[in-house]
């Protein structure tokens, strides 16, 4: 197994990090390191509290936990530090400031408008699912004695003249 020196690991997951965030297939190519050292590293860098995405994608698109851990990380930075930090891994305060609100925003109650306007639609979809159930009912009764005059077509003949 073999061994790589900290600078390496430490350079290669920077790699990773934003702005660069470069996926691990390429530097795993680039470096000849195996994808799933590169994964382990990224994990142990995670665990220790910096912010590693997933995939190499925007910012806006990052899982929740990766928000949450950027939000969590700047929340005692003042505005300087705040918009240093954005420009080193490639985002926007106002990112931040969006992704804040709406972590704020989930343990608060939904207000009554929402609320009735759920039950609204939970009302219309239950006299729907309703609906339907009654009309595939229809449908295969309709189904079966189709069925059935056939079978009494084919047994008793096509006796139109009686």
């Amino acid at each position: 197994m073999a061994t790589y020196s900290l600078e390496l690991k430490e350079k290669i997951v920077r790699k990773m990090m934003p702005p660069h965030s470069e996926r691990i297939a390429e530097l795993s190519a680039q470096y000849g390191i195996s994808r799933a050292t590169l994964y382990n590293w990224r994990n142990q860098y995670r665990a220790k509290g910096h912010i590693v995405p997933n995939r190499k994608t925007s910012a806006d698109k990052w899982d929740a936990k990766t928000k949450l851990a950027v939000v969590i990380k700047t929340a005692a930075m003042n505005h300087a530090e705040r918009a240093e930090y954005c420009r080193a891994n490639g985002l926007y305060v106002e990112q931040l400031d969006e992704w804040r609100e709406a972590f704020e925003a989930m343990g608060q109650e939904p207000d009554v408008k929402s609320k009735r306007a759920l039950s609204k639609v939970r009302k219309k979809n239950r006299q729907l699912e309703r609906e339907l159930q009654r009309k595939e009912k229809a449908l295969a009764e309709t189904a079966a004695l189709l069925t059935l005059s056939k079978k009494a077509q084919a047994i008793w003949g096509n006796n139109e003249d009686d």
